[in-house]
């Protein structure tokens, strides 16, 4: 059996976070992966609050963040399965922080 190249904590982490999400529900543990694809600003006033499914529930600082981010709902969950693996993350909904 021929031995496959030695994977990078880097490349694993993602789908190791991917599986603890889905297995606990909490997406919080998608944080990481989430502020990468998100950037430093939006990361700051939004945040992963569970993964129900393949659908990740992002709880915002305000109404202006959702609508930005429904703007691009597509685009994050091509980059989001990108990273933790295709189908992980099908849909976003999004939810007022406190709410």
């Amino acid at each position: 059996m021929a031995r496959s190249e030695p994977k990078t904590l880097e490349s694993l982490l993602p789908r190791v976070l991917a599986r603890l999400a889905e297995e606990s529900g909490r997406g919080q543990a998608l944080n990481p992966v989430w502020a990468s694809v998100v950037g430093p600003h939006l990361a700051r006033h939004t945040r992963p609050h569970a993964l129900q499914g393949t659908t990740l529930v992002v709880t915002v600082d305000g109404d202006e963040w959702a609508r930005s981010l429904e703007a691009e709902a597509t685009s994050l969950c091509e980059q989001l399965n990108a990273r933790l693996g295709a189908g992980s993350v099908r849909a976003l909904t999004f939810r007022l922080e406190g709410r």
